[in-house]
């Protein structure tokens, strides 16, 4: 196994489908919660938070993660352990998802609030750049089951950072799709879209297949989970035809109650159909598996060789929104690695 293990952890690996509040650890919330709580909770508590059995449990211990997740020294502190757990798995790339509809729903509504914190992200951002070696781009994810209105503020957000700052590079939209699907924001895609932002969008974690098809009829790129994929043979076709890229998350799927077991997980079926699935960890703090796990759990659970093991790789970097000489590079070091 430490072989096995050792072969991943040298594999450049980007991260497609990665929350920073997701990747906040129970000790760094007790530290968080000793900078904002009158009464800060004790590490005992913390951990509590994140014993849940089911999806609504999982999105109430995301809440309570969010609510101590203020300021932008909050954000640069999350940000830069987050950069130094990707590093220590041997991911050089990350495309990672920002809550600002939760910021902007339970904290402040003002567009100009997520300034300060975008700040703090962005010191965390240029020093794992510098000292790490990690590249990080941000995309900044509205809520579903909040209104549209909100969701609105969250993408032009987004187009007004992206003129000055690559780094900012795409939309999303995470929350209980089983409330909203993605029809009410056809029009907030196309807008996004003309600003140059690239569109994710979770479908088909808590869904059937119709969810997936709904995403991509207003321009989804790049699909979040994609669970009910295999439910239907014309979805797999088109998204073989079209390579559009699957995010998947085993451990998270089973941890919130939407799939059985990692062994039942359809991410090997759709590598075999052709489909361009990537392996990603969705909220390692929460779920208890970072993506080296996850490439871990692949071979032991689904019978992954070394050689599969490489494609998710080499996937992760082509579904990825790097420019194509970075993808290029990367996907040249990958064939290296013995």
């Amino acid at each position: 196994m430490d072989e096995i293990r050792n072969f991943i952890r040298r594999l450049p690996k980007a991260e497609l489908h990665l929350h920073l509040e997701g990747t906040v650890e129970p000790a760094t919330l007790v530290e968080l919660s000793q900078r904002h709580d009158a009464q800060p909770l004790t590490l005992a508590e913390a951990e509590a938070l994140y014993h849940f059995t089911d999806f609504t449990g999982f999105m109430l211990a995301f809440k309570a993660v969010s609510e101590r997740l203020t300021t932008g020294e909050d954000f640069e502190l999350a940000a830069w352990r987050m950069a130094q757990k990707l590093a220590a798995q041997g991911v050089v790339h990350a495309e990672v998802f920002l809550s600002v509809g939760v910021i902007y729903h339970w904290r402040n509504p003002d567009p100009d609030s997520f300034d300060p914190i975008f700040a703090g992200l962005e010191r965390a951002r240029e020093r794992a750049a510098r000292k790490l070696g990690v590249s990080l781009y941000w995309i900044l994810d509205a809520v579903r089951h909040f209104p549209v209105e909100e969701a609105a503020k969250v993408f032009r957000k987004a187009a007004q950072l992206k003129t000055n700052h690559a780094s900012i590079v795409g939309i999303g939209l995470g929350g209980d799709e089983r409330r909203t699907g993605s029809a009410p924001y056809r029009e907030l895609y196309a807008e996004a879209r003309q600003a140059g932002l690239r569109l994710t969008n979770h479908a088909g974690e808590t869904t059937g297949s119709e969810a997936i098809w709904e995403a991509l009829a207003i321009g989804t790129e790049r699909l979040g989970h994609a669970l009910s994929v295999v439910q239907d043979e014309s979805l797999v076709q088109e998204l073989k035809e079209r390579q559009i890229p699957l995010e998947m998350n085993p451990t998270s799927n089973v941890r919130t109650g939407v799939c059985g077991s990692f062994a039942a997980h359809p991410l090997r079926r759709c590598l075999e159909r052709g489909l361009l699935v990537t392996l990603n960890s969705d909220d390692p703090a929460f779920f208890g598996s970072d993506v080296e796990n996850e490439y871990v759990l692949a071979h032991t659970e689904q019978g992954f060789s070394r050689e599969e093991l490489r494609a998710l790789a080499a996937n992760s970097f082509r579904a990825s929104f790097l420019p194509d000489s970075d993808k290029f590079r990367w996907l040249a070091r990958i064939e290296t690695i013995e």
